[in-house]
């Protein structure tokens, strides 16, 4: 390589997000037969339309109330923002997703579904190599060392396991981990925050996994994102501040962003137009999109100025859209 294209190989590695959004790809399904899971994990794909070595984002989706917006088919918000500004988004259909709740009411792990939702983010990357042959255009074009994952809800959940957090197995009482050491960084999204005393919601008996994590094992990168409003009394009376606690239990390096007026939906993020969100904001959920992207791309590339710039705009000064800490 000479010294001109050494210099524009440093630059580029560098530069924060595109300053324009590029047309976007995007493929569904892409199906991955895997032997003992009750259907076939299927997923989208969304891809910049140009550019190569193209970081990944692994999106988990929610477990709401729609039909279809907690399944391939839901984020739209985000995953087009993310795939138009340079990364490859990849959103599987879990086994909790309602779409496919009369084939799978019956088979092991039901309704939960927790280690079978973190392994198919594992599935993913054991096949990136088929995925990215089986989309269109896509072949040769992904950095497959450059991994992120972000997650909403209780995708939020599922990405806390694969970036460290322990759980106890409400069944067996033991101990599991399913930590993916190919993810370099992550994004939880309203994630549900501690168990014990505070869990004390209507939900908490239905739901005991949710609260049997630990977040002392933590460990990987983590933009930790909550609404100051976002108040989940069907699990806890602890507040808003409940869905905080995968930061302030977590060891470092984390940052928080809190959202301010953003309930469980944050603005909107689940789908465009979505029924189902009670604090439609579409300034919010551009914001967030923006933040996030920018989060993940300095932490997929190092020196990258992406999420310093992005915080300094959107978290500072009488339009800020919320506040970060970091530790």
């Amino acid at each position: 390589m000479n010294a001109s294209a050494s210099a524009s190989a440093a630059a580029s590695a560098t530069a924060g997000l595109p300053a324009a959004p590029v047309p976007v790809l995007s493929y569904s399904p892409v199906v991955l037969p895997v032997p003992g899971r009750p259907v076939d994990l299927r997923i989208r794909v969304s891809a910049p339309a140009t550019g190569s070595g193209l970081p990944v984002i692994l999106l988990s989706h929610g477990h709401g109330p729609s039909n279809h917006l907690s399944s391939l088919n839901g984020y739209a918000p985000l995953a087009d923002f993310w795939a138009s500004h340079g990364f490859v988004v990849v959103q599987p259909t879990h086994l909790t997703s309602a779409t496919l709740a009369h084939l799978v009411a019956d088979a092991p792990g039901a309704p939960f579904f927790w280690r079978s939702r973190a392994e198919d983010m594992s599935r993913v990357l054991d096949r990136l190599d088929d995925v990215e042959r089986s989309v269109p255009q896509l072949a040769g074009r992904i950095d497959h060392t450059r991994i992120g994952l972000a997650g909403h809800s209780l995708g939020g959940f599922t990405a806390s396991l694969l970036l460290g957090a322990g759980l106890t197995d409400p069944d067996t009482g033991k101990p599991v981990h399913l930590t993916e050491p190919r993810i370099a960084a992550g994004v939880l999204l309203a994630s549900p925050g501690r168990g014990g005393d505070v869990l004390n919601g209507p939900m908490a008996e239905r739901w005991p996994v949710i609260g049997a994590v630990d977040f002392s094992t933590m460990t990987a990168p983590a933009l930790v994102v909550a609404g100051d409003r976002d108040d989940s009394r069907h699990f806890t009376d602890l507040g808003p501040d409940w869905h905080a606690d995968p930061y302030h239990l977590a060891p470092g390096p984390k940052s928080l962003l809190t959202l301010f007026g953003a309930e469980h939906g944050l603005g909107g993020i689940a789908g465009y137009d979505a029924a189902e969100t009670t604090d439609e904001n579409p300034a919010m959920v551009a914001a967030l999109a923006r933040l996030t992207a920018a989060y993940l791309h300095s932490r997929l590339t190092p020196g990258s100025p992406a999420w310093p710039d992005a915080r300094a705009e959107l978290t500072s000064g009488p339009g800020a859209v919320g506040r970060v800490e970091s530790k």
